[in-house]
């Protein structure tokens, strides 16, 4: 099926509704603006893929998009699916090549006001002591294979067996950072060997550590309880699974594109390549997918603490007067076995979420304790020209996304066009003009990755925040960013 304007019916404000037709099992559902609508429809390809998703056996409900959907592999980025445990399949198209790309807010106690005439010495020394950029290294010993599979196994508890955090660090991370079905007997030779010497390093593309300032608080009761406060200097950090991540993402395609025509699987696109979730394949990539999880939870972790060290050595404090903590650490690029109420059932599920992040309500089992009467944290990473957003789960994304959100700003341009629109000008100046300071390992990553190439996140998080899926409760504005 191919889709036109009359296609499209407006359900609410922004909610839009793709009926099903011809072999779609389900509907299609997208959260977005009108005006947003307009520009995703001048390229249609990530509303196909809405409908491709939607041909998937055994989804429920509905094939799920999120405000800052744009196109990706086999499903969009911005793509939520749930399928059934007995009659349906995972895909890896619905989790993506970098498993676990993933968010973690920490705070300081400190007023940026007070130290902002260290914020340049401070982003150099992260920028020379946290490796980023393709292939990045090194940011620890080198681990062995044997090593490697311990830490695919424990997930952010390795970090923490090696003196590289805090036990408070892995109550705040989602799934306390350790999903327990993980197996790193089904991650290839090839995965573990990329993964080795890559504990600790940012990666490239959009991959960042940010230092931030909460400019504005819109939830006081949930900002106080989440610690922030307006002038607060924070960190956002941004990446995944590296190159081990990537590796089994690449390897389980190739056996599940077989699984797909092994199991008669009508697909519209190969790239939704999948299998039974109660098939080996099936299950074989879901403890390999948690693996790759593991790790990122691990790499994150570690990267918090190496920025932990670099903020007390630059301001010559001591912890107690740093006040550096972890508030919350969510991924997207997942799938997860969770339990959503499925007309008016309550049933376990596969819940794909590409480009999307879990917004659990108050009161779920799930979540810090410290948060059960507000929610989880929603954290929403914008542009490093403009501003990022925390949030917190509302019981009407449990209702209707199966407990998910936007997870960024979303791709406006592509990588190609963001470098023709850059051509002769000073990205690095232009930031430094608005207060920013940013250092890369070059130019052309900074060229890719300008505000302009993106959504404005303001418009992305405003759509959840009118629908009731997440409410907003700070906007944080960076000062300092360091990239691949």
């Amino acid at each position: 099926m191919k889709i036109n304007d009359t296609d499209i019916k407006q359900i609410r404000e922004n909610v839009w509704e793709i009926p099903a037709a011809g072999e779609m099992r389900v509907p299609g559902r997208i959260y977005i603006s009108k005006e947003m609508l307009k520009r995703t429809m001048e390229n249609e390809d990530a509303l196909q893929q809405v409908i491709n998703v939607a041909h998937l056996p055994g989804i429920q409900k509905y094939s799920l998009a999120m405000p800052d959907i744009h196109w990706g592999y086999g499903f969009p980025i911005g793509g939520v699916a749930a399928t059934d445990l007995d009659e349906g399949v995972i895909s890896p198209g619905g989790v993506g090549y970098d498993i676990n790309c993933g968010v973690r807010l920490a705070v300081t106690s400190l007023e940026y006001n007070s130290v902002n005439d260290k914020i340049g010495k401070l982003i150099t020394n992260l920028f020379n002591n946290i490796p980023t950029g393709v292939g990045s290294s090194g940011a620890i010993k080198k681990l062995s294979s044997k090593e490697m599979k311990h830490l695919l196994h424990k997930g952010s508890s390795w970090a923490l067996e090696n003196d590289l955090g805090n036990p408070s660090d892995i109550e705040f991370t989602e799934e306390s950072g350790t999903m327990k079905n993980a197996d790193p007997e089904v991650v290839s030779q090839h995965a573990i060997e990329r993964g080795v010497d890559q504990v600790g390093t940012l990666g490239s593309g959009n991959h960042f550590l940010e230092v931030d300032v909460v400019e504005e608080i819109f939830h006081p009761q949930a900002a106080e309880l989440f610690g922030l406060f307006k002038g607060q200097l924070v960190i956002l950090i941004h990446t995944g699974s590296r190159g081990l991540g990537y590796q089994i993402c690449d390897d389980y395609l190739k056996v599940l594109v077989k699984a797909s025509d092994q199991y008669g699987f009508k697909l519209p696109d190969r790239q939704l390549a999948c299998a039974p979730l109660n098939s080996k394949e099936g299950k074989d990539y879901l403890s390999a997918m948690q693996a790759a999880a593991n790790f990122a939870w691990n790499n994150r972790q570690v990267i918090m603490h190496l920025a932990r060290k670099i903020f007390l050595s630059t301001f010559g404090m001591k912890e107690s007067e740093l006040g550096f903590k972890l508030i919350y650490d969510v991924c997207h690029n997942i799938a997860k076995i969770e339990e959503h109420n499925i007309n008016g059932e309550m049933k376990k599920v596969c819940v794909h979420r590409k480009g999307a992040t879990r917004a659990f309500p108050p009161g779920s089992k799930m979540i810090p304790v410290k948060y059960k009467e507000i929610g989880q944290p929603v954290l929403i990473p914008g542009d490093m020209g403009r501003y990022s957003y925390v949030a917190v789960g509302t019981q009407k994304a449990m209702e209707e996304t199966f407990g998910s959100s936007c997870h960024g700003a979303g791709r406006n341009l592509s990588r190609h066009r963001a470098m023709k629109e850059a051509k002769g000008r000073d990205l690095v100046n232009e930031l430094k003009q608005k207060g920013i300071i940013i250092q890369a390992k070059g130019y052309r990553t900074i060229a890719e990755e300008m505000s302009g190439a993106y959504k404005d996140v303001a418009d992305v998080v405003n759509v959840m925040h009118e629908e009731g899926i997440t409410h907003k409760v700070a906007k944080l504005k960076p000062v300092g960013v360091i990239k691949g």
